[in-house]
């Protein structure tokens, strides 16, 4: 059901905090050889331990292409006792696994009675880099169609990762990313601005420049600074001056400290180490502590084998009073140039 009237702003529509309250959690099933060459098999252990922390505290709903690929799906969770009883499968062909990017951006609104809300942007797989995307593309609206939601479609190009909200009317985002011209060249800042405002629902834009190296998205937000409350964010931050990532988030760090939320307050910052880098045949991966997952009862910590994993889980733990901070080894899963958040997509109550 599209909606094309209106814009979800002018309707009361909004995008929650990741740490709102969730009915569940979307993933896509995990098939593609070319995003994982050689080690495809090796990350089902680590992604199914993810749905089995994610479904002791909310329902998980994933992507699945046919009845073969549910099947295989349901043996890998069995091995790591998901409770099956929280996980049910959607016969929706993709592309890929990255559900933050491709998945559906749901709404709520301001009166209950209004219910959700979808918002379909274009997507084209991080400016055209990896073909065929066109099941990717449709993935919200089947959604929406299953769920008989109403549908928005703005008609540009936006990626779940590329965004993050503090549920109070600020939305923080990247130039790497979002001014790249291989998204959306007939836009300028300003425009981009406009279309977040009136498609999340939110008041304020906040800009960040750089993102990690070996991030293949341009710079999403989710690898460098994340909203753990209202006002704080975790940011990380190098702490070798040789390592090419230092002057990035050095100067992002600088760019946060100026920072003021709508009530005039400055951001509360904590500091998150980088992992040692982590290397695929010389090429650097985007392995990032930030790119962590905020679920209903617990959050869900990339880790790297290396000596920052568990100061980055007290950082976390700390940031997190109320949740339980668990660490999975996502030293696999990293060379599809990911992690948990990226894999996922949060449905609000």
């Amino acid at each position: 059901m599209k909606i094309t009237n209106a814009t979800p702003r002018e309707l009361g529509y909004y995008f929650p905090a990741e740490f709102a309250a969730h009915e569940a959690t979307w993933l896509s099933w995990p098939h593609k050889e070319a995003s994982w060459p050689g080690k495809l098999d090796l990350i089902y252990p680590a992604y199914s331990l993810f749905v089995k922390l994610l479904a002791d505290s909310e329902k998980v709903r994933i992507n699945v292409a046919n009845e073969p690929m549910r099947e295989d799906a349901v043996a890998h969770l069995l091995k790591a006792n998901v409770n099956l009883e929280q996980v049910r499968f959607y016969f929706h062909p993709t592309n890929d696994a990255w559900c933050r990017d491709h998945g559906p951006t749901f709404l709520v609104n301001k009166d209950p009675a209004r219910g959700k809300a979808i918002v379909d942007w274009d997507y084209n797989a991080w400016g055209g880099k990896y073909p065929p995307y066109d099941l990717d593309d449709i993935i919200p609206t089947l959604i929406a169609d299953h769920l008989n939601l109403p549908v928005f479609n703005p008609g540009i190009v936006m990626e779940g990762g590329s965004v993050e909200f503090n549920g109070k009317g600020t939305l923080l985002t990247s130039t790497a990313c979002l001014l790249n011209e291989n998204r959306n060249p007939h836009l300028n800042q300003q425009q981009i601005e406009e279309y977040l405002i009136n498609y999340y629902g939110v008041e304020q834009i906040l800009w960040v420049d750089e993102g990690i190296i070996g991030d293949d998205t341009d710079g999403h937000i989710d690898d460098t600074v994340r909203f753990v409350n209202e006002d704080t964010v975790v940011t990380v931050i190098e702490e070798n001056s040789a390592d090419e990532n230092y002057a990035l988030l050095q100067h992002n760090l600088r760019q946060l400290q100026q920072m003021r939320l709508l009530n005039g307050k400055q951001l509360n910052i904590i500091e998150l180490p980088m992992p040692d880098p982590v290397e695929n045949d010389g090429q650097r991966l985007p392995a990032s502590y930030a790119n962590f997952y905020i679920a209903n009862n617990a959050v869900i910590v990339p880790t790297y084998r290396c000596r920052n994993d568990e100061k980055a889980l007290i950082i976390l733990q700390d940031a997190f009073p109320d949740r339980k901070v668990m660490g999975i080894d996502s030293t696999d899963i990293i060379w599809g140039l990911g992690s948990f958040h990226c894999l996922s997509q949060q449905e609000p109550v």
